[in-house]
């Protein structure tokens, strides 16, 4: 399991797995659960770079929103493959 802390957001971190490219787990911690649930479920089973084009950028407060957080999550883990 992967796990992001997130930064200026009310969730404090992201866990996640991913396999062959795709979000198999997701689970933030803390945060607005029923927003951070239904993000968690739409994106389980999509595609890495699919759900960072979608979701990086999404705005809600202090600059940045759970969505992008995911994002720059999804983003941290690939530049760790490298």
């Amino acid at each position: 399991m992967y796990t992001y802390k997130t930064h200026g957001t009310c969730s404090q971190e992201i866990q996640f797995d991913i396999k062959d490219n795709k979000i198999t787990e997701l689970k933030f911690v803390r945060g607005c659960a029923g927003n951070t649930q239904g993000v968690a479920k739409l994106a389980i089973g999509m595609d890495v770079d699919d759900v960072i084009a979608r979701l990086q950028g999404v705005q809600c407060r202090n600059g940045t929103s759970c969505p992008d957080q995911l994002a720059k999550a999804l983003i941290e883990y690939k530049n760790s493959l490298n």
